[in-house]
C-alpha cells in the first residue's frame, strides 16, 4: 500500500520520497562525466573570456555538451528524438554547470527551450525542435507575463504573424528561436518565433556578463503556436516551474563551488603563526555554509525528483526549492567575499563573477520572498 498523502491547498505533497531523489549510477556516472568536461575546458578566466566575445559563449564548449553530453537531447522523449530521461538528470547538468559557472546556453536553450517547444504537438516537419536539439538552433524563453512580453499575433493566409517586444531575454541577442506569449484575436497563445534581419535586438546592461539578456522588437515576425488559448495557463506556469527549478539547481551547485574555494582558502591562509580556517569564529561561518549547502541539495534534488513524476503535484516542492536554494546562494556569495578578505573585495577575484551569478538568479525568478509568498498561497494561508 502506498503511504498517504496530505493535501496543501490544491497540492499534493507525498509522504514518501520520489523515485528519483536519491541519486542513483547512471545519475552519478553523469555528474562525473559533466565535471570532467568542464574541468578539461578551463577556469573561471576562460569563462569570463568566453562571455566577452561577441557571441557571449564558447562555441567548441556547447558543441562538446551537445555531442558528447546530450545535454539538448537528455529530458527529451524518445519519439521527439530524445534520450527519454526527465528532470532530475537535467538538475544534475545545470548543478555542474553552476559549479563551472558555464556561460553556454544550457539553461535558457537545452532545458528552457527543449521543454518549451515540446509543448507542441508532434509533426513531421518539425524543424525547430529538431534544430534545437542537434544544438545548432540555439532557443530562449522570455518570463511570459504582461511584463515582458508586448505581443500581438493575428492569423494570415500564410500562418501567424507576431509583432511587439520581448524584454529581459535570457542570450536574446543570439537565439536563433524565442518562445513567448502573445495575445490573439480568441485569447493568449505561446509561440516559437523566428527573429529575422528587419527585427531589432538591444543587448541589455546586466549585473552578470556571463549570462547576457536582450530586448528583441519584432515586425511581422512568423510563428509557431505551441498551445491554443484554453493550454496556454497550465503551459505557463509548468514552465515558469521549471525555471525556477532550473535555477535552484544550478544555485546548489554555486554554493558547493564557494565552500569548496573558501574551505581551500581559510586552511592555505595563515595569520598569527596558523590558518585561519583553524579560529573557532570561521570554523561556526564555514559551518553554517556546509548547512545552507545540504538544504539546498535536498530542497532542490527533491524538487527535481518530484516534478519528473509529476509537474502539477510537485509546485509546492518548486515552491520550496527556489526560496530555499536563493537563500543559500545568496548567503553563501556574501561569506565567500568576506571570508577571502582583501581579495575577496576585488573584482577580479572569481567569487564576484559566482556572487554576479547569484544576483542575476535572484532577479530572473524573484528573490526567497516571492517565492514563499507562492507557498503561502499554495498551502493556502
Amino acid at each position: 500500500m502506498s503511504a498517504p498523502s496530505i493535501t496543501a491547498g490544491e497540492v499534493l505533497w507525498p509522504r514518501s520520497e520520489p523515485a528519483g531523489f536519491i541519486p542513483g549510477p547512471e545519475q552519478s556516472a553523469l555528474r562525473e562525466s559533466l565535471r570532467a568536461l568542464l574541468g578539461k575546458h578551463g577556469d573561471i578566466a576562460q569563462v569570463r573570456e568566453a562571455s566577452s566575445t561577441e557571441r557571449g559563449f564558447s562555441m567548441s564548449l556547447w558543441r562538446a555538451l551537445v555531442d558528447d553530453m546530450s545535454v539538448t537531447t537528455l529530458a527529451a522523449s524518445e519519439d521527439r528524438g530524445g534520450l527519454g530521461y526527465g528532470v532530475a538528470e537535467l538538475a544534475t547538468i545545470l548543478e555542474e554547470c553552476g559549479r563551472a559557472l558555464v556561460c553556454e546556453p544550457v539553461y535558457s536553450s537545452a532545458v528552457l527551450g527543449v521543454q518549451a517547444l515540446l509543448l507542441a504537438r508532434p509533426a513531421e516537419d518539425d524543424l525547430l525542435l529538431a534544430g534545437v536539439l542537434a544544438g545548432d538552433l540555439l532557443a530562449t524563453v522570455s518570463a511570459l507575463d504582461a511584463t515582458t512580453d508586448d505581443l500581438r499575433a493575428a492569423r494570415t493566409s500564410a500562418g501567424w504573424v507576431v509583432d511587439g517586444t520581448v524584454t529581459h531575454l535570457v542570450c536574446g541577442g543570439t537565439a536563433d528561436v524565442i518562445v513567448a506569449s502573445a495575445h490573439c484575436p480568441d485569447g493568449r497563445r505561446l509561440f516559437a518565433l523566428r527573429p529575422g534581419v528587419d527585427d531589432v535586438r538591444t543587448e541589455r546592461t546586466v549585473l552578470d556578463p556571463t549570462r547576457r539578456q536582450a530586448d528583441v522588437t519584432l515586425r511581422g515576425c512568423p510563428g509557431v503556436a505551441l498551445t491554443e488559448p484554453e493550454e496556454t495557463g497550465s503551459a505557463v506556469t509548468r514552465l515558469r516551474d521549471l525555471a525556477t527549478l532550473a535555477l535552484a539547481s544550478e544555485n546548489t551547485g554555486i554554493v558547493e563551488m564557494l565552500l569548496e574555494m573558501t574551505v581551500a582558502y581559510t586552511s592555505a591562509r595563515r595569520q598569527f603563526g596558523r590558518a585561519i580556517g583553524s579560529f573557532q569564529a570561521v570554523k561556526h561561518r564555514l559551518a553554517d555554509l556546509l548547512v545552507l549547502l545540504e538544504r539546498a541539495r535536498s530542497a532542490s534534488r527533491y524538487a527535481a525528483a518530484a516534478f519528473a513524476e509529476d509537474p502539477d503535484a510537485a509546485r509546492l516542492a518548486v515552491a520550496v526549492a527556489g526560496a530555499v536554494c536563493t537563500d543559500a546562494a545568496v548567503q553563501a556569495a556574501a561569506e565567500a567575499v568576506q571570508l577571502h578578505g582583501g581579495i575577496g573585495f576585488t573584482w577580479e577575484h572569481p567569487a564576484h563573477s559566482y556572487f554576479r551569478r547569484v544576483m542575476g538568479n535572484e532577479a530572473a525568478q524573484g528573490g526567497s520572498r516571492t517565492h514563499r509568498s507562492a507557498i503561502a498561497t499554495l498551502v493556502g494561508l
